[in-house]
């Protein structure tokens, strides 16, 4: 009797463990399901104005960049200036050898000289036979003849006065000045160079104007062709494209910083070259400090267009899959879903999107990685901190 009631004790004891333990999973398994959303911070989207900004590789030029030649031939005897320095307008820069030019000015003095002897003894020839013509003492073909040579002479005179003209010229090139006000580089010659002729160097130097620089950088055919219609729609506007309605250019050079200078486009070439496709554009900026020099490779920076009331969201809440972008967004339900979307251009730390979203959709900007799609969370605005855990 005893053992029996033991026995029966024992195994309602071992029914009220298992009861106690299937409670406490029970309400684990209440527990698990009743856990609260997961917080993801959400951003609402801007509807804004916003430039479309498209930015060309680019390289610098001098406003002016003039080649300095050597015009004769002959050994470099000075240089009379500091390489890389600035140098002004007409200052001399380079002497040459100067003998064998002044021995062809002497030469052609010479017969300078010659032929002004022999003009005036055909001058005298036509004044002594005129008045002996006249009374027969001559015959008339000694006058003639007198006349023509006194002609002959006087043609002759020219000829040398203008080959003593043209050595005074090339006396004058044994002289090099600046032909403008700038900076000059590093001479190809020095003293003692035979320049002039290869194989030494004909271009002696360059000086370059730098107080406006020239960019030039290439637009595809198609980006022309935007252009084109953008230039119409502000005709149709009653806008005519002017250097007044010009939109400013920026440049952003290589360390990333943006020069202090707007810029504008001066000229556009004539064609579109066949072998690339792209069309030459220059673009003028002023250049005051002397910063920039020519040679430098550069962006430039152009607004295409103005785009409105165009739809901006961060840009770390577009996710891309092999050219597919995608962003989560949350429902009125407060549930996950999984758009797909069109990204346009980028605005600073947002981008501009074409289509897939709604006005009133809440963009999922943080926490996307512990969501999935019909989840339901809970959405805390970027701008509010979430609840303490």
């Amino acid at each position: 009797m005893i053992s029996f009631t033991r026995f029966s004790s024992t195994r309602n004891l071992s029914l009220l463990v298992a009861l106690s333990m299937l409670i406490i999973s029970s309400c684990n398994d209440k527990q698990q399901v009743q856990a609260p959303p997961p917080e993801v911070k959400v951003a609402n989207i801007k509807v804004e104005t916003v430039p479309i900004v498209q930015e060309f590789v680019g390289q610098t030029f001098g406003y002016s960049d003039i080649a300095i030649r050597a015009r004769v031939d002959g050994f470099l005897e000075g240089l009379h200036f500091e390489e890389g320095s600035q140098v002004k307008k007409g200052q001399l820069l380079y002497t040459i050898d100067p003998a064998p030019q002044m021995a062809r000015v002497t030469e052609a003095m010479s017969k300078v000289a010659e032929a002004k002897t022999i003009l005036a003894k055909a001058e005298s020839d036509v004044k002594r036979y005129r008045p002996l013509a006249q009374i027969n003492a001559v015959a008339q073909s000694d006058l003639d003849a007198a006349e023509a040579q006194f002609g002959a002479a006087q043609a002759s005179l020219e000829a040398a006065q203008a080959s003593l003209d043209y050595a005074n010229i090339q006396l004058g090139y044994t002289k090099i000045y600046a032909p403008i006000s700038g900076f000059i580089g590093r001479t190809e010659a020095k003293v003692g160079d035979y320049v002039g002729k290869e194989p030494n160097p004909v271009v002696l130097n360059a000086v370059s104007r730098i107080d406006t620089i020239l960019v030039r950088f290439s637009i595809s055919e198609s980006e022309y062709l935007e252009i084109m219609r953008y230039i119409a729609k502000l005709r149709a506007e009653g806008k005519a494209w002017t250097k007044e309605n010009r939109q400013p250019l920026k440049l952003i050079l290589a360390d990333g910083s943006v020069h202090a200078e707007d810029g504008y486009i001066d000229f556009a070439n004539r064609e579109i070259d066949p072998t690339t496709g792209t069309m030459m554009i220059q673009a003028s900026f002023p250049n005051p400090d002397l910063v920039l020099r020519p040679g430098l490779f550069a962006k430039v920076s152009a607004i295409m267009e103005q785009l409105e009331n165009a739809m901006l969201i961060p840009q770390k809440a577009v996710r891309e899959i092999q050219g597919v972008f995608n962003v989560y967004v949350v429902d009125s339900e407060n549930k996950v879903k999984n758009v797909q979307v069109k990204v346009g251009n980028k605005i600073g730390a947002d981008w501009v999107i074409l289509d897939g979203l709604n006005m009133d959709d809440k963009i999922i900007v943080e926490g996307i990685q512990k969501v999935r799609t019909d989840m339901v969370v809970n959405p805390v605005p970027m701008n509010q901190q979430p609840e303490s855990e």
